[in-house]
């Protein structure tokens, strides 16, 4: 069976990939990102930052809206939290959550176009 989607023929393109290699960046920018992409990889975690996207919720609203235990979303949110993806604030006895940034907004909104191609 012969493969169609490999090289037949060893060649590098010195230019191409000197370019390319000066335009790699560190591996602590690329460990950072698969970090992200780990985190990203639970469903529950995606269907959470979905939610947050639409409104500012607290623990129970997500429970309700997910169907999960608060105990649980909480677990799910503390990973969100150290990954910088969502913040929280206080008013009286409640703990509000969103997005923390526009950035996660775009990744969302990226991840959910390529899903629906």
């Amino acid at each position: 069976m012969k493969m169609n989607d490999v090289c037949e023929e060893r060649c590098i393109h010195e230019d191409t990939v000197r370019k390319v290699k000066e335009e790699m960046l560190p591996d602590e920018v690329f460990n950072h990102v698969s970090d992200d992409f780990k985190v990203l990889g639970d469903r529950t975690r995606v269907k959470m930052l979905f939610a947050l996207s639409q409104e500012e919720l607290c623990v129970c609203d997500l429970s309700n809206i997910l169907g999960l235990s608060e105990s649980a979303i909480s677990h799910q949110l503390r990973q969100l939290r150290n990954r910088n993806m969502v913040k929280y604030r206080r008013e009286g006895k409640m703990a509000y959550y969103s997005l923390a940034d526009q950035h996660v907004v775009q990744f969302l909104k990226m991840g959910v176009e390529h899903a629906r191609e």
